[in-house]
């Protein structure tokens, strides 16, 4: 039985341990005293435990999950001591193994990606390293993109955030069909039908291009093709993979400045 402790009781470690759970595992988890209210639940609803302090939490668990804000995370570093060899997992965003293994000591770093359907176990759940002997644990939550590279694991984490993106759109094209006099519960079956049955029919024709598939349905003259071609000339497409761009570029910015940061006080 694994102790997991974790440091910073958020949404996404919430619904993490609600999928484990779910998932009938038999590991321990030592809960930290912030997000106090959402802890508690915690150990109502499935037992965890909560520790007086995050040093208690560290001092008493096999494996350490982080998960608090990036700019909480050299405040936690300075409170905490890990014993050596505790394996380390972390969700926060932008932060290299590199860093993780500066503020928290010499130990297995590994980087994880999730979104909130780790709570029913079907998550994408992106890992660096590949080999982490930490994946197995996280894998239970969802679908595994075991990745080589952090600069891979970066682009992983831009998929996460246009599955947030998602929920925006399916809104906006739910609240069309409510506009134009569908009841609501109708105009989300309808959108969320409509998604599954993409993402069912591109799985079943793996060897087709996604694309290709659209090409198939989208021809001249067809209504889907007119409404394609208004995307096409509004921009919409375009706005999606600049809103990644940007996500991109902002999470590799971020990790060369921790590079330079890093190289700067091994020089001093």
């Amino acid at each position: 039985m694994i102790k997991l402790g974790v440091l910073g009781v958020g949404d996404l470690t919430e619904k993490m341990i609600r999928g484990w759970h779910r998932s009938g595992s038999d590991t321990t988890f030592l809960l930290s005293p912030r997000s106090r209210a959402r802890a508690e639940s915690l150990a109502k609803d499935i037992g965890c435990t909560l520790m007086r302090d995050n040093q208690e939490v560290a001092d008493a668990a096999d494996v350490v999950l982080i998960g608090v804000r990036p700019g909480q995370l050299g405040e936690l570093a300075q409170e905490i001591s890990l014993r050596p060899g505790i394996p380390l997992i972390s969700v926060v965003s932008g932060v290299p193994v590199g860093d993780l293994q500066r503020m928290f000591g010499a130990r297995e770093c590994t980087r994880a990606m999730l979104s909130l359907a780790a709570e029913i176990n079907r998550s994408t759940v992106a890992v660096y390293p590949a080999d982490s002997a930490m994946a197995p644990l996280l894998t239970a939550l969802g679908n595994p993109v075991l990745l080589a590279t952090e600069r891979e694991f970066e682009l992983a984490t831009v998929g996460a955030c246009m599955n947030g993106w998602f929920y925006f759109l399916l809104h906006d094209l739910q609240q069309w069909f409510v506009q134009k006099g569908f009841a609501p519960d109708d105009a989300r079956q309808l959108v969320l039908s409509g998604v599954e049955d993409c993402v069912a029919y591109s799985r079943y024709k793996a060897s087709s291009g996604i694309g290709e598939i659209g090409s198939s349905i989208a021809t001249a003259g067809t209504y889907t093709a007119q409404g394609l071609e208004a995307l096409e000339r509004l921009g919409g497409n375009a706005a999606w993979k600049a809103a990644c761009e940007h996500v991109f570029e902002q999470l590799t910015a971020k990790e060369h400045d921790h590079s330079n940061s890093n190289s700067k006080s091994r020089r001093e």
